[in-house]
């Protein structure tokens, strides 16, 4: 497996446990979006990206300028995945919202992005995170259906974990 890092925006701390699971199941470095730096992009060729949603499907605030630091840098020949968390019966409409946000802001850099997940077995009314059918990343909720989430990170990591 190549160098592997997990970077993670998170407001209330629940994208951050998320985060922190997902890099101990890899074995990999978990750091929080705001210590993101041009630095860290070069020196790892995974980067594995979780973001929380707030407001009307908005990305989590840090990741804003996370996401300049990604865009300032040479992503082609990465991998990325990434994983959202949402809060499915509050904001069914606007369902992972900021991991959709996080897509649109590196789907064109060149990078591999790697794990979309299919859309059964969640229930929510819209999603900005739904491309042609599939999630553009892991989709959780660990507020409302907290049961599901250690089976969906392992499931995801398997399929993933191939690119890595």
């Amino acid at each position: 497996m190549n160098t592997t890092i997990v970077v993670y925006g998170s407001s209330t701390g629940t994208c951050e446990a998320i985060a922190e699971k997902i890099a101990q199941k890899l074995g990999c470095e978990v750091i929080n979006v705001q210590d993101l730096t041009a630095d860290v992009v070069n020196n790892h060729q995974n980067l594995i990206l979780g973001t929380s949603t707030w407001g009307a499907g908005e990305l989590q605030d840090d990741w804003y300028d996370g996401l300049k630091v990604l865009q300032g840098a040479d992503l082609n020949a990465k991998t990325i995945a990434l994983f959202g968390c949402g809060d499915c019966e509050s904001y069914g409409d606007t369902f992972v919202g900021g991991l959709g946000e996080l897509y649109n802001g590196i789907k064109d850099s060149g990078a591999k992005i790697v794990g979309a997940v299919d859309t059964d077995g969640y229930t929510f009314d819209d999603s900005e995170a739904v491309v042609d059918g599939k999630f553009v990343g892991l989709p959780l909720d660990d507020v409302n259906e907290d049961d599901k989430t250690d089976t969906r990170i392992d499931a995801w990591i398997a399929d993933i974990l191939p690119n890595l």
